[in-house]
């Protein structure tokens, strides 16, 4: 269920709560000031090095920056109303303050295609002696993935692409790789099979709205087809006690329901494959798979 945008409101309630453990996400509309967004987004501008009126400067059609902590990006991820649905969805106290916002995968408008266009999950934790990311069943390392928007975001302007509902295929994909998970690369081919029958929606929005997703919700890049560049920072929601699949006071979070729910272990959403009227996106048919791996 959305916020109204610039209230700092937010109606946390069974059906919002319901709409994120059925379709894996939602969306926040104005969860960061208008103004807080823009400086954002000038940042990001400077980081790249390239003239936001001048096309001919934009090289190539993604531009990483690494991890942003100046005053806007902390203002913008600590909201009242983001700690809010962080208590609801992941668990009051169980969830880490951040103070930055990762990565940002900028897109651009570009005659190049991105070779980083596959459906998948992230992963979350790096284990000794291995350079790769890897995940398992209960999410270790990683509450949500976090979409923030901080640039107007159309249809043609490369939104991220959501399999909605797909959180609840990607547990039992995990479950063989034991405690000790996987790369998000050795079952990359296998989190793609097991969602290619779900709905497609896109993260569009304005400048300021916030996607919360559930970490095993499976998600894609696309080519950028519109004239605007696209600026998003996907952080992870770190925590800071660790989801379980079986608690002794049975006090599950959303996000673990949900995977107990893709194991089996609680009943799925009556209804767990449309996405709610007012998720933010708008459901359709899928594409198709896509390579084994990408960033949104």
């Amino acid at each position: 269920m959305d916020t109204t945008p610039g209230t700092g409101s937010l109606l946390l309630g069974d059906r919002w709560e319901a709409d994120f453990l059925r379709d894996g996400f939602v969306k926040i509309p104005g969860a960061v000031a208008e103004r807080t967004a823009r400086e954002c987004a000038d940042l990001l501008w400077r980081r790249t090095g390239w003239d936001p009126r001048d096309p001919s400067t934009w090289t190539r059609p993604v531009h990483w920056v690494g991890d942003m902590a100046q005053a806007p990006f902390a203002e913008a991820v600590n909201t009242p109303v983001l700690h809010a649905a962080f208590d609801r969805l992941a668990g009051a106290g169980r969830w880490v303050p951040r103070r930055s916002l990762g990565s940002f995968p900028l897109r651009f408008p570009h005659e190049e295609e991105p070779d980083d266009a596959g459906w998948h999950i992230e992963a979350s934790y790096q284990l000794p002696g291995e350079s790769q990311h890897f995940t398992n069943a209960w999410s270790q390392g990683r509450l949500l993935l976090m979409l923030f928007l901080f640039t107007d975001v159309g249809e043609e302007d490369a939104p991220t692409r959501i399999r909605v509902g797909s959180h609840l295929d990607v547990p039992p994909v995990l479950v063989p790789y034991g405690e000790r998970g996987a790369s998000i690369f050795t079952f990359a081919r296998e989190v793609d099979e097991a969602s290619a029958h779900r709905p497609l929606a896109h993260a569009t929005g304005r400048a300021g709205d916030v996607f919360l997703c559930h970490p095993f919700l499976v998600h894609a890049a696309q080519p950028h087809h519109g004239t605007r560049p696209r600026f998003m920072a996907q952080p992870p929601l770190h925590p800071a006690v660790e989801p379980r699949t079986e608690r002794e006071d049975g006090a599950y979070s959303p996000v673990e329901r949900a995977i107990r729910q893709g194991l089996g272990l609680e009943p799925r959403p009556a209804v767990d494959t449309p996405a709610a009227p007012d998720a933010g996106p708008g459901a359709a048919p899928d594409a198709g798979p896509g390579p084994a791996a990408g960033i949104g």
